[in-house]
């Protein structure tokens, strides 16, 4: 190119007349002895420079072009979201599951109801039988097929599994729910999907619609620019680009809105050097993740597959002609053909483009009349609700921030399972809603004074249930779950008596103490009375008696007995990590927790004395499904299990027959279940935290002034807890008796053995050993007052 310059330049000083005809020769001649022989053209040379230097930038920006166009193009091209994901519900004969709670979690994962059972994410309810088309999906340990599965209900069990054939069927999962994400700093998300994923005509019908030369052209196509030009020149404005699918990808992935002519050359130029490196295979299936289809909130929806979830709830692949036609429509104006704001806009848009398909043949007649006569079809709200259950969600990413960095979580498209079970978050938050409203009229207080908090675990394993951060379901705001850090109150009071029981040769449950007035002092202030919530005080009571019915003036003397440390070495190593003040007041809960740091307290409780972290995630895997790291069921042995069955003993007393035995108005009487109360001082706290066999839950309800309710743990809590309960398919707890433990009857009132039918008598466990020597004299009653709710529970 320089040497063509060169000799370009010499022809033109070649030229040898001005435009008046006089010979520049001579005057040439003259000039350059006058000036020492240098040629007076320099602008000549001049010219040449700047074109070369022009030319090595342009060629040096072209080479930028193309180095920034593979960068982005062949690595990472999109910073992928996390995507959170709940438990997957599995099915096996003789499982505890409703039918109507089964067909609302197949509506929550956009399963459709079908005559006909043909292809993935359909259903259809026949009498008692639900028959399905799972979904395929890849989960940790393989993938899961797509496949029919006939279900059958009978009083409210899953009875029968069943193929096609009729052959039965052990186990089956459905895909888990997607419940929430981890989003990008410029809130984008998208669900990549590769071309074999893709339904039928969606990718001929997007390039009929909107480029139907892509196959022909090399980035550019120039019928498209000169019909945009003529187009412009009409308008006297740009109104139209002409613009192909790769510049539109151009645009998309690295350039911006701009209407400029310079843009319109870069894009152009940067479209052919695309066109260059990559198939149109590549090229297309990236359009297809990059796209623009929508807005929800404040994210971004791009991509069709993406879209397919927002719009209908459905994955990208089950679509039918209607639902591809409405989406590649929208490509042209995402918020002009929203089909929620401008649904006969949408419609005829739609209409449109399936009519292009039938013209292309992509479609025949036939196929095209019955799509134009279907709806849209659109969900009645979007499937991409950025998180609908922020406060477990919460908990989700503060586990996660231990392991691993932000910036991974946002952008390289993890894929999180999480122990989070939609079916009891459901029952969570309807019970909480219910409760709180009667407690509300009940007590004559304005609506939604009261707020709440819950936290339910699977017992044994530690698995983080479900969570209620507030009152309000799906509402992003404070986690009182997490964040609410309340006076617990009563609910302590079991680490106390748990302290005391580890020593056997000191303390039993029929071990008499006092409730009298006790005052401790404290240096520097007033003596510390505390005093029992009727304000009356009851003599010699056994100590199972005093946890029972929640005595303050006897749980402090015994506390002080036993001495402060223990008491906080006991809180301790049930769990509670953060600082304690080793004062007093401890003993009658006188801290501040969240309802997590309770739950995991009452699940060491309920876990028999073995310590395990909660956590709510299970595993996390790649974009590519490959592990990253899994969640391990870690457990530690704190107390004896002869020493927590005494406990035990006691928490179920508190529901039998103390603070806590308004749960039978929900539950069974056979149902196994045990817990605590918890009222914090002036009444501004209430917490109820029990257990049965499988679930743990603590609830807490306050108001977020700190101001005083009329409402205590057993009025206020407790209901929450109870319908809960009641609504959960709980097991009884297995209240066996370990090796070392023995049971006697004793008389509660002198604190000695008595026998069965004695006035009074309760049946006790006492570690082996512990047990008192001296008998009680014993008179039959013609009304016998014998404590007998123990009878048919114990497994031994």
């Amino acid at each position: 190119m320089f040497a063509v310059c060169v000799k370009h330049a010499a022809r033109l000083k070649g030229y040898a007349k001005n435009r008046w005809g006089i010979n520049l020769a001579a005057g040439r001649k003259r000039k350059r002895k006058k000036h020492g022989g240098k040629t007076p053209e320099r602008w000549w040379r001049w010219l040449v420079i700047v074109a070369l230097l022009g030319i090595i930038v342009a060629s040096v920006g072209v080479v930028f072009l193309d180095l920034l166009i593979r960068a982005k193009f062949t690595g990472s091209k999109w910073a992928l979201p996390a995507h959170v994901y709940s438990r997957s519900l599995e099915l096996y004969p003789g499982q505890a599951l409703r039918q109507d709670r089964f067909v609302w979690e197949l509506q929550q994962l956009g399963y459709r109801p079908s005559s006909a059972i043909n292809s993935a994410g359909e259903y259809r309810v026949s009498g008692n039988q639900v028959q399905l088309y799972l979904r395929p999906f890849r989960f940790w340990d393989g993938d899961e097929p797509a496949r029919y599965v006939a279900a059958t209900f009978n009083s409210g069990t899953l009875s029968r599994l069943n193929d096609r054939r009729g052959q039965p069927l052990g186990l089956v999962r459905l895909e888990p729910l997607m419940i929430g994400g981890i989003y990008p700093e410029q809130v984008e998300d998208r669900i990549p999907v590769r071309m074999e994923q893709l339904p039928p005509y969606l990718a001929d019908a997007l390039i009929a619609v909107e480029d139907r030369e892509f196959y022909r052209h090399h980035g550019i196509s120039l019928k498209g620019i000169s019909r945009a030009m003529l187009s412009n020149l009409r308008s006297g404005k740009m109104t139209q680009g002409g613009s192909t699918i790769t510049q539109q990808l151009v645009k998309n992935f690295y350039l911006n809105n701009e209407r400029t002519l310079s843009r319109k050359a870069l894009e152009a130029v940067m479209a052919i050097l695309l066109e260059w490196h990559y198939s149109k295979t590549e090229i297309l299936e990236t359009y297809i993740n990059e796209v623009y289809l929508g807005q929800a909130g404040k994210r971004a929806i791009h991509g069709f597959g993406l879209a397919s979830q927002h719009y209908f709830r459905q994955p990208l692949r089950e679509l039918d002609i209607h639902q591809v036609a409405l989406l590649v429509g929208m490509v042209k104006g995402a918020s002009y053909y929203d089909p929620w704001r401008n649904g006969e806009r949408a419609l005829q848009r739609r209409n449109l483009v399936i009519n292009v398909m039938a013209e292309r043949q992509l479609i025949d007649a036939q196929q095209a009349a019955r799509a134009e006569r279907a709806p849209l079809g659109i969900s009645t709200h979007p499937g991409t609700d950025s998180n609908p259950f922020p406060a477990y969600l919460d908990l989700v990413k503060r586990q996660l921030r231990e392991d691993y960095q932000d910036r991974d979580l946002r952008s390289e498209g993890l894929r999180i399972f999480t122990n989070f079970d939609p079916q009891v978050q459901r029952q969570l938050e309807q019970s909480a809603t219910a409760q709180l409203g009667a407690v509300e009229r009940d007590y004559r207080l304005a609506q939604e004074t009261l707020e709440t908090a819950a936290v339910v675990v699977r017992v044994g394993t530690g698995d983080v249930l479900a969570l209620a951060g507030g009152r309000q379901p799906g509402f992003a705001g404070f986690n009182r779950a997490l964040d609410a850090s309340r006076s617990v109150g009563s609910t302590l009071k079991p680490a106390v008596y748990l302290a005391a029981l580890e020593q056997p040769r000191r303390y039993t449950l029929g071990t008499l103490i006092s409730d009298a007035p006790v005052s401790f002092p404290v240096a520097g202030k007033e003596p510390w009375e505390p005093r029992n919530y009727d304000r009356t005080s009851h003599g010699e009571v056994p100590l199972y008696r005093a946890l029972a019915q929640s005595y303050n003036q006897a749980t402090a003397r015994l506390g002080m007995e036993l001495g402060v440390p223990a008491v906080v070495d006991v809180v301790r190593r049930l769990g509670y990590q953060q600082a304690l003040p080793a004062v007093p007041a401890l003993t009658l809960g006188g801290v501040t927790m969240t309802p997590l740091n309770v739950a995991e307290i009452y699940h060491t409780i309920a876990a028999d004395g073995f310590y395990t972290p909660l956590r709510a995630i299970n595993s996390v895997y790649t974009v590519d499904n490959q592990p990253l790291k899994r969640y391990p069921y870690n457990v530690e042995q704190r107390f004896s299990p002869q020493v927590m069955h005494l406990l035990h003993y006691a928490l179920q007393a508190v529901v039998r027959e103390g603070t806590g035995k308004g749960v039978y108005r929900w539950l069974p009487q056979h149902m196994v279940v045990a817990g605590k109360t918890g009222t914090s001082n002036g009444q501004r706290d209430s917490w109820f935290s029990g257990f049965s066999g499988n679930y743990l839950s603590v609830v807490w309800v306050g108001r977020d002034d700190n101001e005083k309710m009329p409402v205590t743990g057993g009025t206020g809590a407790l209901k929450v807890w109870a319908e809960l309960m009641a609504r959960l398919d709980n097991q009884p707890f297995p209240f066996t008796r370990p090796e070392g433990v023995v049971y006697h009857w004793m008389d509660p009132d002198s604190g000695s053995l008595a026998e069965e039918g004695c006035a009074g008598a309760h049946y006790l466990p006492f570690v082996a050993g512990s047990e008192p020597q001296l008998h009680s004299p014993c008179y039959r009653r013609q009304a016998p007052d014998v404590v007998d709710w123990l009878k048919g529970i114990l497994n031994w």
